[in-house]
């Protein structure tokens, strides 16, 4: 979340509110259609099977009435506070898009039949506990975290999206407030050192690969880092 966004002409950046995380009801509504248009791509591309009292939704026309009634009612997306902040709550999504299914010291036999493993029971306190699968349940279970062709773990839209980013970024870091590096820089020891007088050396602008390649910056020749 980049908390905040560039205006419609690029000329002033919006910052949200504080206690702003979500627009709850927008949400609401956009995931009721998306889900409303996977259920009628689904139909007609007959991947779905209707039995019992739902035989009479195989009919197209009964079909289409019953979408008709889903965009009646209010779809909630209930979204509240994590209990742990949000440091616990980027904890949480690191594992899923920066770690592999289970880490190698989880993994405590590998033999030609079977795997033992580490596991944590969260139901009985986060007690230690060992499992032990054969070598293809083993792999069934770990290639159910491998995402389908065209899923990425994490999307990007609006000014952060892969084919805006490059320019957009650009105008955010001039909009923002200088404070913000100079806090930063502060409060963080630095990380590059001068290769002649070995000092501390300060970050004052930053160049996009874009810029990098181009023939102006190529021609300026080597950046004096004293």
């Amino acid at each position: 979340m980049p908390g905040g966004g560039l205006s419609p002409d690029h000329q002033r950046w919006l910052s949200t509110p504080g206690r702003f995380f979500l627009p709850v009801r927008v949400l609401s509504r956009v995931f009721r259609g998306k889900f409303v248009v996977g259920l009628r791509r689904a139909f007609f591309t007959q991947q779905l099977a209707f039995y019992g009292k739902c035989l009479a939704l195989a009919n197209e026309k009964n079909f289409r009435a019953f979408l008709r009634t889903l965009f009646r009612e209010d779809w909630v997306v209930y979204a509240k506070p994590p209990f742990g902040g949000p440091e616990h709550v980027l904890h949480y999504l690191a594992r899923y898009t920066h770690r592999v299914a289970i880490s190698n010291h989880r993994i405590l036999s590998v033999t030609e039949s079977q795997v033992i493993f580490r596991w944590k029971d969260y139901a009985h306190h986060n007690k230690q506990r060992t499992m032990t699968l054969t070598c293809e349940k083993f792999l069934l279970r770990f290639l159910q975290h491998t995402l389908p062709k065209g899923f990425p773990r994490i999307r990007y839209f609006g000014w952060m999206a892969n084919r805006r980013r490059n320019k957009l970024l650009l105008f955010c870091r001039r909009l923002l407030p200088s404070r913000t590096e100079k806090t930063t820089a502060s409060l963080e020891p630095s990380l590059w050192l001068c290769p002649r007088c070995h000092a501390p050396m300060t970050v004052l602008e930053r160049f996009t690969n874009t810029q990098l390649l181009n023939s102006e910056w190529r021609q300026e020749g080597t950046l004096d880092s004293s």
